[in-house]
């Protein structure tokens, strides 16, 4: 089957002042697929990410999604067509019930009937193991459940492309398997980019991973590709540093 492209960027480049933290990417994202996204501290990354997402406004260049220009949409607009970003909705509430935290990331997505909205939470704890938990108070959660309801708070807005930054930062390493077995199986339903510092997380869990450096695209290709790409071993793989 062909693969189909979800995301694309064109010429995509942000400048802050005399810094060039991003130059004339062209990215295009696979459907259904679980695409890493990983570099050095300072490559760019959170930057491209926040451009993708509508959180920054790029310098120059084109966003597409889904055929659909979006380069000039805020982030709540890309949100309705489709696209969900951790950062835009980690803020749970800490007083309020996982179910409710759940409850309300749904009726943010305005995509629901009230009648519909019980059963869909419900279905969505399911999806993350969180069933057991749906009345405990999102405060009293572990640091790593409450990563989770961030995870399950971006599924109940049914994305079409789901945006993870760095989501096992501060998991067990039990978590951390968790978290892997959870994001494989929600491949295929939505399409995943995933930028994370563990690189054994990307491995063991990517379709395809792209890798900036320096605020441009390096290199892209399939895990094994890029472990014995010699740029990427020297720019990131070789070295100390994870993120």
């Amino acid at each position: 089957m062909a693969s189909v492209t979800i995301l694309e960027t064109q010429g995509l480049s942000k400048s802050f002042g005399g810094l060039q933290a991003n130059t004339d990417i062209d990215f295009k994202l696979q459907e259904g697929l679980i695409t890493a996204l990983i570099g050095p501290n300072g490559a760019g990354k959170t930057t491209f990410v926040g451009m993708l997402c509508g959180r920054i406004p790029a310098t120059s260049g084109r966003v597409f999604f889904n055929g659909q220009d979006i380069s000039a949409l805020p982030a709540h607009q890309r949100i309705r067509l489709g696209i969900a970003y951790t950062f835009q909705i980690t803020s749970i509430f800490p007083g309020l019930s996982v179910a409710r935290n759940v409850e309300l990331s749904l009726r943010r997505a305005q995509k629901l009937k009230t009648k519909d909205i019980g059963a869909t939470v419900q279905k969505v704890l399911a999806q993350v193991n969180l069933s057991d938990r749906a009345d405990q108070v999102a405060k009293d959660l572990s640091y790593g459940h409450q990563r989770i309801l961030e995870i399950a708070m971006g599924l109940a807005q049914d994305p079409k492309l789901f945006i993870l930054d760095e989501p096992t930062q501060g998991l067990s390493e039990s978590e951390v398997e968790e978290f892997i077995a959870l994001i494989k199986s929600l491949a295929g339903d939505t399409t995943i980019l995933l930028i994370e510092h563990n690189m054994d997380v990307v491995m063991k869990s990517a379709d395809h991973i792209a890798v900036l450096n320096f605020g441009e695209l390096l290199a892209e290709g399939t895990p094994v590709e890029i472990r014995e790409n010699k740029s990427v071993q020297s720019a990131y793989l070789g070295t100390s540093e994870d993120a």
